[in-house]
């Protein structure tokens, strides 16, 4: 077998196996997000809300762009790595140190006092992860993605848990704070045991600076985007209210759940179409396959849960979080955007220098600062539609510039994925009728039925017209499965 054909086939493993884990753990976190929210109050998940802004903000600092580096330089010494550990783990220890110092002040401003006795213990994530990047950075290199998407499995598994039984235990806010330290706790204590690497001595002198105009660029376009993904929430949660942030935050969360999946295959396919960025058909096609069966997945996906959202909410959850549904509904609407760009981006991060993402995140955060600036004012729903402007937008601006590094056009693109836009909206008008004819059905039977005459449809409909993602699909889950039994 050749060593394309071997690649090829580990790819189609590690999408498949990642896709498999994705959806479970999006179940996983699902329901476990539906006991707890039934258990705290949306004030508790706007503070909690709060302070994922500063962690993922702080994460970005602590990785510095230097594990992408490392799985896209060629061939990482042990030096590197090593130097890469010493950064992740001094730097991660003083932003704990500086983040539980500025806490109070946080409190303070939000006026939410819990905020400043949580934050600390919150907090001990940043260190927690920055144990286990390497290894996780060095089994991505080596695509073993079965593992690590077994890994990540266990780790919700066993912090859902830990959630779900301190809030019926009634420790309220904490269940929250229990389920996300215990999470990263648990993936880091299965990549040290899994993963053969340990610091060693070896020459760290110039490792960080070689990697560092690459990676600071990379840190320095996440930071940008991490600040305008979550600056939205911090305005909420002090224009309006505690109870309006948790409102949004929630529907933000379980909008993110089915979208996991697509970071499945982006995360796979980095390191994958790196390792083929030299051969221009073969890069171009992939990258094509990618943005196809992304689309596949996504879009009839979001448009079930824009239809089903009501029954949805009705039927899991108290009525505390009813106001959510109109902001979920929204926001699924960034979720037909937001994967496809994921993986322009990723083109960028395989061909470009830094510099032109640099670039293009400037010019998308100027988009989203007046969109921002715009909907504020009016109302938190307004805020919801403006990221779903914001999403096309960024989707089209990762798009344009990355065809410039393939022999792809557009147009290929477009025609690609246009019987899957059709095929979609087909199956969103035969669910809303089904819900019509199922009006005066209980919520329960309701949501089942549009469930299943959704899935029907879109599978029917797939195979009748033969669509050309349904047999890509069929063909990467015939090689997963072969590359499993070899």
């Amino acid at each position: 077998m050749s060593a394309q054909s071997k690649l090829t086939e580990r790819v189609a493993s590690g999408v498949a196996w990642s896709i498999a884990e994705k959806a479970g753990s999006a179940v996983l976190q699902a329901v476990v997000s539906i006991v707890v929210a039934n258990r705290i109050m949306p004030l508790d998940m706007g503070i909690i809300a709060v302070l994922a802004i500063f962690v993922a903000l702080a994460q970005v600092v602590v990785d510095s762009g230097f594990s992408q580096a490392l799985i896209r330089k060629a061939a990482p010494t042990e030096g590197d790595y090593l130097a890469v550990f010493r950064f992740n783990i001094i730097t991660s220890i003083l932003l704990y140190l500086l983040l539980t110092a500025i806490a109070p002040y946080v409190a303070d401003y939000y006026g939410w006092p819990l905020l400043a006795k949580v934050a600390p213990v919150m907090f001990l994530m940043l260190p927690l992860n920055a144990i286990g990047v390497i290894q996780n950075t060095r089994m991505i290199r080596e695509l073993r993605f079965a593992e690590l998407s077994t890994m990540t499995f266990f780790s919700i598994l066993i912090s859902g848990a830990i959630a779900i039984a301190m809030a019926i235990a009634g420790l309220g806010i904490w269940a929250l704070v229990g389920q996300r330290v215990s999470a990263i706790a648990t993936k880091s204590v299965m990549l040290w045991w899994r993963s053969e690497w340990r610091p060693r001595k070896a020459e760290t002198k110039g490792a960080l600076g070689e990697m560092a105009p690459f990676s600071l660029r990379l840190m320095l376009t996440d930071i940008i985007t991490s600040i305008y993904n979550n600056i939205s929430q911090l305005f909420i949660g002090k224009i309006y209210s505690g109870d309006a942030l948790g409102h949004f935050n929630q529907a933000q969360k379980l909008v993110n759940m089915p979208y996991s999946v697509s970071q499945s295959i982006q995360s796979v396919t980095f390191p994958a179409l790196a390792r083929i960025k030299d051969e221009e058909q073969k890069f171009a096609e992939s990258y094509r396959m990618v943005i196809m069966l992304t689309a596949a997945i996504m879009f009839p996906v979001m448009a079930g849960l824009i239809a089903t959202a009501e029954d949805f909410y009705h039927l899991l959850l108290k009525s505390d979080w009813h106001p959510a549904i109109p902001y979920f509904r929204v926001l699924c609407i960034g979720g037909f955007f937001t994967p496809l760009s994921l993986i322009c981006y990723n083109i960028l991060k395989v061909k470009s220098d830094g510099a032109t993402i640099l670039r293009l995140e400037v010019v998308k955060r100027i988009i989203w600062t007046i969109i921002l600036v715009v909907t504020i004012p009016h109302s938190v729903m307004a805020v919801a539609w403006g990221l779903g402007i914001a999403a096309a937008c960024e989707m089209l601006l990762n798009m344009i510039p990355s065809l410039r590094y393939t022999t792809l056009t557009l147009w290929r693109i477009v025609k690609s994925i246009a019987p899957i836009i059709l095929l979609t909206a087909a199956m969103y008008v035969t669910v809303m009728l089904a819900g019509e004819y199922a009006a005066e059905w209980s919520t329960g039977a309701r949501l089942a039925t549009k469930i299943v005459v959704g899935v029907a449809a879109y599978g029917i409909g797939g195979l009748l017209f033969r669509l050309e993602s349904f047999r890509t699909a069929i063909d990467v889950a015939k090689g997963s499965l072969s590359s499993c039994k070899g």
